[in-house]
């Protein structure tokens, strides 16, 4: 497997882009995990990977969608992005998920990402407004890598994402990102309408025929007004998805990323470890993109962006409370504790609809990653190394039991999913 896909890297890539990629994110982005890792050893935590949502709009209506992609639109705005990245910078950060809305819907993107050559841009984006041109222009920046998602069949990708054509628009941008040569990803959020067509070999086969050099399998997260819970998978499926993974990685010539789990099966969370919080298109830094609360924006200009971070009470009472509680999620394993740190600490609502608490309070639980008694070990030896020192849970479940977190139905009365 390796030697396939160092062939691919040899003969499919744009080698400047390699160069780009294994320099941005390989050497600085270790350097970063690094720093990080340093900080908490006094204290300090200010995540190396930060996720921005530069636009809450989007020509899609997907199930299941927390972000207010029909509200009046927000984009963070030049100015601010440029802020956030240079003080991001400061603490050692050189990669950042670009998440929205629809990423390409903000006006000044391809400026905002080609300003910053120095560092690396994971733009999670649907694929519709990725033209040849578009390509073009990222190929000729080289920080950018596309990450587009794919929802399953034309019929299931209708029905999921709520628009028509949905699939051969998303095809397109794929294909003009593959025709330009970007270092290009699918990803996809695993459901029941769509596990058995996309978490197979042939879907994986199929994307690396086509050049695809990476893919991300999320599992569903039941979030937001309308948050479609059958779709959710059931904990069969989602140890399906995982003993997939880990078999696909040792066995295809395809990176396949995942956030959930370690090197040894232990699952994890980023924003629980500290590895990674999210700001959203007002500016409000919130633990992670389904956690729509904050206390602190970046748009504070009384502090500086390490300040914000490191002193807010809210984030590390969150991490604190999740580290204590799970190793899966705890907005889905507890939305009980969730509500009541959000009640204490006064956070805010940082959605458009001012309904993130109302739909937290009606949660039923559910199953998440945490799945103590079937942990799957990754079998390729990279992997395992790579998680075993840049994105482990650093130490942070130490001394806590979480002997009861995979048993929703023992914590509270509502009926678990």
């Amino acid at each position: 497997m390796y030697l396939r896909m160092a062939k691919r890297v040899l003969l499919e890539t744009d080698k400047r882009l390699v160069a780009k990629f294994a320099w941005n994110m390989g050497v600085k982005g270790t350097l970063s995990v690094l720093k990080y890792k340093r900080r908490m050893k006094r204290g300090e935590f200010f995540p190396p990977f930060l996720y921005v949502s530069v636009i809450n709009s989007c020509n899609l209506r997907c199930q299941g969608c927390w972000v207010d992609v029909a509200a009046k639109q927000e984009k963070i705005s030049v100015e601010a992005w440029d802020r956030l990245i240079r003080e991001a910078k400061e603490m050692g950060n050189v990669f950042f998920g670009v998440v929205g809305g629809e990423p390409f819907m903000h006006p000044q993107l391809l400026e905002m990402l080609g300003s910053h050559p120095e560092c690396y841009f994971q733009v999670f984006t649907n694929g519709h407004f990725i033209t040849d041109d578009v390509a073009k222009q990222l190929r000729r920046m080289g920080n950018v890598t596309p990450l587009i998602s794919v929802e399953g069949t034309e019929i299931i990708s209708d029905e999921r994402r709520g628009r028509d054509g949905v699939l051969s628009k998303t095809m397109q941008g794929i294909e003009a990102c593959l025709k330009n040569n970007l270092l290009t990803g699918v990803c996809t959020s695993v459901c029941k309408t769509n596990i058995d067509d996309l978490v197979t070999e042939k879907w994986l086969d199929r994307l690396i025929e086509m050049g695809v050099f990476y893919t991300w399998f999320h599992v569903y997260r039941p979030m937001g007004p309308d948050a479609c819970p059958d779709l959710c998978l059931t904990p069969e499926q989602q140890l399906q998805i995982r003993k997939f993974v880990v078999e696909m990685r040792a066995k295809k010539p395809i990176a396949i990323v995942d956030a959930y789990f370690d090197g040894e099966g232990k699952a994890l969370c980023p924003a629980a470890t500290g590895i990674s919080h999210h700001i959203n298109p007002w500016g409000d830094i919130e633990p992670c993109p389904i956690v729509q609360f904050a206390k602190e924006s970046i748009h504070d200009t009384s502090r500086t962006l390490k300040e914000k971070f490191i002193q807010s009470d809210f984030l590390r009472d969150f991490r604190s409370l999740a580290q204590k509680t799970t190793r899966g999620c705890i907005v889905l394993e507890r939305p009980d504790l969730l509500e009541q740190l959000v009640v204490l600490h006064g956070a805010k609502d940082t959605t458009a609809r001012h309904t993130a608490l109302a739909e937290l309070q009606a949660m039923s639980v559910r199953t998440s990653q945490f799945n103590p008694d079937h942990e799957i070990p990754e079998k390729s030896w990279a992997y395992r190394i790579l998680k075993r020192y840049l994105f482990a849970d650093f130490g942070v479940y130490s001394g806590h039991d979480h002997s009861q977190s995979a048993a929703p139905g023992m914590l509270r009365t509502k009926t678990p999913t």
